[in-house]
């Protein structure tokens, strides 16, 4: 026989007897609410306690969804509608055993309409509505009626402060809540990028994980307005007016006890203006190179050439890539007292103690040239400049790395041998670029395997041999993947790690340089003089047990 719920919260001392009494009499007297309802009304418990005596009441599992992240490929088992209509969640899947979290340990209809159309079986959780809906709306978003809700809220206060102070408060924006927890939901889900992009119906939000863009909160059409102006007033330097034009800005926020920079771009499209924000948090720039997953011949190689006392390093890869982390560690082993460091960036994403930083201002003419001459006279030892965009720019760098610095930058190619065709192409003389070329280091950054859900798996053949490897090379090796749990939000990846290759410079490299060479035999020479492509870095990174052959062969080309 089952015990009364009253009983069980008793025993577990969650309120006294006198309270489960005081409830009882209330339903003698005509409420014809459920107890539990009646205690949590009355504060004699919380809904947490009133799921967790539930649970034990019907033997069921209860689950704390507060203190647990469902992945968003096990939420997405479930119709949004059937979640938000149902107060149900999926908390885990284990084969064809899909777990789900229910308030009401009775609702038995529920059960077999899950089983009906997930197709899977269904074992059924004990949580409280509250945790529940909490759970839904950090997935899915704020419902329409929640929405409204807050909005009028906010209204409201706001009103109040209006009669209270007699002024108009209209620059305190209904949606200061609603765009402070945008950003807080990317922070906590450790996103790199916040895309906030208008569509026909509604306003889409989604955030960039590990370098992979996730939809995580859709909000309603109407609040694209207020969310972009208050974006935009968060800057303090966007105009509000301007919707034709792209902009840009910086925003500073404090979240909990670390304070997060963010770097904000606004694109008109034609449903309205798009807004990506870049979140820079310094505590998790990695300051050191060892850090950055070189192999431990790159590394060394690496090492030797930013020592040297002159001649161009170039970073390469695509935006995104980590080509400034890589510089800016780069620039952190290098920083001595006894070394003069200037750069010339744009933008400026993280400040660092002990070097001299510009940012670039294109309107009033504080171009990569015109700062590039300026440093000159300032007799530094190393120099970095952002990025070669122009012939100028490259001409002035080649120079500086001619006249006894060393000079490190970036270009956006595809891989390190393509970094000498394009110097070329900027019409920057062949025997000044093969000259002043110490190396070039081209980059990916890849999805690295969960540590908590590591387990070995057997990859696709045909995928191993796109990527070249030899049956001879899996000799006493487990290939390994994430197989999904809460730590990677279901996606078998946490975090991410380089992949490199890097093209030393030596004399038949220099000779094809200035004989203009095509890229192809450029990196023929490359390989044949010992360097490995990025999918040669990334095929060691797979026997490491680092990442799996599905993410090399998405992030690096092979060659045929």
């Amino acid at each position: 026989m089952r015990k009364f719920l009253g009983e069980i919260l008793v025993e577990m001392e969650a309120l006294a007897e006198d309270k489960v009494q005081a409830a009882l009499a209330k339903q003698m007297d005509g409420d014809k609410r459920a107890i539990g309802e009646i205690l949590v009304e009355a504060q004699a418990c919380t809904p947490e306690d009133i799921a967790r005596a539930l649970a034990e009441q019907f033997d069921m599992r209860f689950v704390d969804l507060e203190a647990i992240d469902v992945p968003p490929a096990v939420m997405q088992l479930i119709p949004e509608s059937l979640a938000r209509e149902r107060k149900v969640c999926p908390v885990g899947v284990n084969g064809k055993l899909l777990t789900v979290a229910l308030s009401n340990p009775l609702d038995l209809e529920l059960v077999d309409t899950l089983r009906f159309q997930t197709n899977y079986s269904i074992e059924a959780a004990m949580a409280s509505e509250r945790q529940i809906t909490a759970a839904i709306e950090r997935h899915w978003g704020l419902s329409e009626n929640k929405v409204e809700e807050m909005l009028g809220e906010m209204t409201a206060d706001i009103e109040v402060r209006r009669k209270e102070d007699g002024e108009d408060d209209e620059d305190d924006a209904l949606i200061i809540r609603f765009v402070q927890q945008i950003i807080q939901n990317a922070d906590s889900n450790r996103a790199s990028d916040i895309h906030i992009e208008p569509m026909a119906d509604h306003l889409r939000i989604r955030y960039r994980i590990d370098g992979v863009c996730f939809t995580m909160d859709p909000a309603p059409k109407r609040l694209q307005g207020p969310v972009i102006q208050r974006l935009k007033i968060m800057t303090g330097s966007m105009a509000i007016e301007e919707k034709r034009k792209p902009q840009d800005g910086r925003i500073k926020i404090k979240l909990k006890d670390k304070i997060i920079d963010l770097r904000v771009s606004s694109l008109p499209s034609i449903h309205g203006e798009s807004m990506v924000m870049r979140l820079l948090d310094s505590g998790n720039l990695k300051h050191s190179l060892e850090d950055m997953g070189f192999d431990p011949g790159d590394f060394k190689a690496y090492n030797s050439l930013i020592h040297r006392p002159n001649g161009i390093v170039l970073v390469t890869g695509p935006t995104g890539s980590g080509k400034t982390t890589t510089l800016y560690a780069t620039l952190n082993s290098l920083n001595t007292v006894d070394r003069k460091i200037i750069t010339a960036e744009d933008p400026v994403e993280y400040n660092l103690p002990g070097i001299n930083q510009c940012q670039v201002q294109h309107k009033i003419g504080l171009d990569f040239p015109r700062i590039l001459r300026a440093m000159l006279r300032q007799a530094p030892n190393v120099i970095l400049v952002g990025e070669i965009r122009d012939q100028e720019t490259a001409q002035i760098a080649i120079q500086a790395s001619l006249t006894g610095h060393l000079v490190f930058s970036t270009l956006h190619t595809n891989d390190a041998p393509s970094a000498i065709s394009r110097l070329i192409d900027m019409n920057v003389q062949p025997f000044l670029v093969a000259t002043s070329i110490n190396a070039v280091l081209a980059q990916r950054l890849v999805r690295a395997n969960c540590p908590k859900c590591l387990e070995p798996f057997e990859p696709d053949p045909l995928h191993l041999q796109a990527l070249g490897i030899t049956p001879e090379m899996q000799q006493g090796r487990r290939f390994m993947h994430g197989k999904g749990c809460d730590n990677c939000k279901g996606t078998g990846y946490r975090g991410r790690r380089g992949i490199f290759e890097m093209m030393v410079m030596n004399r038949q490299l220099r000779e094809l340089a200035f004989a203009k060479a095509s890229t192809s035999e450029v990196r023929k020479a490359a390989v044949a003089n010992g360097m490995a492509t990025l999918a040669m870095d990334g095929v060691r990174k797979i026997l490491q047990g680092v990442t799996t052959p599905d993410e090399i062969l998405r992030m690096a080309k092979t060659e045929s």
